[in-house]
């Protein structure tokens, strides 16, 4: 595999290994420097050294045995079909879309196995890899187009999570709804440039979260956790990993928004530690889509209204914890 990277004038004179880490994303320094002595050349196959210095338009060459892709859950549960779409319960760690690490296993690409006669198969919204539930799936671009049509409006569209957080959102009450109204942004000081975080600029994106306290449980060392329903006002990227990590209580297994944001990294690069996984608990982050309900797109007068069971790994972190009494709620 071949990838290039054009220097642009405005980092001239930067150190090759700067550079290449600015331009993986996704990848650990320590990982991006590896990949940089055993593969990095210029145009004429010199090998570069992490301490060149870039020139302006210089290109740098990437050359990198093609990888087998990591193994991803295969059986996708069908939780609604009709003529025109079907809704499924993607399972966690199931990327939904290619990308530079996952091309042929995705979901759409295991549809399309299953359902070799398929002639059109379309995601109608997104859900992060290791977010398992409900999405639903067009068999139509007609389909496809009143159904991104009706996300963008939010038209009669509900969406419900399911999360289990480290300690109970601050303000967060059984029985009281907590509506959070807090814009989102790109992190611009995060290395893998896909962080979000509350807004500090004009630019950013208003968005806003009800949060409800389903229940509270206590680990075995009497640290305490929260079942937390999440229904979404607007969708915007990592909205309720962010949301509720800025309420003091992080999903539980989020490598972006937890402990240690340095772990999102090393988890990419397959590099976590048993201490790594033990701060983590779960390997994947706590966060379920539970429910989807819209507007059928092109049947008039019909309703979708489809439920996610919560998956085992979740229901097996919950049950492992000890039910706590209601006066332990702030």
């Amino acid at each position: 595999m071949l990838s290039v990277f054009r220097v642009p004038p405005e980092v001239a004179g930067q150190r090759v290994d700067v550079f290449l880490h600015g331009q993986l994303k996704r990848t650990s320094r320590t990982r991006a420097q590896y990949i940089l002595r055993v593969s990095a050349f210029t145009e004429d196959g010199r090998r570069l050294r992490p301490g060149s210095r870039v020139k302006a338009e210089q290109k740098i060459m990437l050359w990198r045995a093609p990888w087998d892709e990591d193994p991803v859950p295969t059986d996708v549960p069908i939780l609604h079909e009709d003529d025109h779409l079907f809704v499924v319960n993607k399972p966690a760690n199931l990327p939904v879309h290619p990308s530079a690490r996952y091309h042929k296993n995705t979901l759409i690409k295991v549809l399309e196995r299953d359902r070799p006669e398929a002639p059109f198969l379309s995601l109608g919204h997104r859900l992060d890899r290791e977010t398992s539930g409900a999405l639903v799936v067009s068999k139509s671009s007609a389909c496809d187009r009143a159904i991104k049509r009706l996300f963008e409006r939010r038209d009669g569209v509900a969406k419900t999570y399911l999360a289990i957080t480290h300690g109970i959102p601050e303000g967060l009450r059984a029985g009281l709804p907590l509506r959070l109204e807090r814009s989102l942004e790109l992190d611009p000081t995060h290395s893998t440039r896909v962080k979000m975080r509350v807004g500090q600029t004009p630019d950013a994106l208003a968005s806003s979260t009800v949060f409800h306290l389903e229940a509270t449980a206590r680990g075995r060392s009497g640290e305490l956790y929260a079942r937390v329903r999440c229904d979404l006002e607007t969708g915007r990227q990592h909205q309720i990993r962010v949301h509720l990590a800025s309420l003091g209580a992080h999903i539980v297994g989020d490598k972006l928004y937890g402990k240690d944001d340095g772990l999102f990294a090393k988890g990419v690069d397959g590099q976590l530690t048993p201490a790594d996984l033990s701060l983590l608990e779960l390997p994947r982050h706590a966060l379920h889509a539970a429910r989807i309900a819209l507007p059928h797109p092109l049947i008039e007068g019909a309703r979708l209204d489809v439920v996610a069971p919560l998956p085992d790994d979740l229901a097996r972190f919950w049950a492992s914890l000890t039910p706590s009494d209601e006066r332990e709620q702030p």
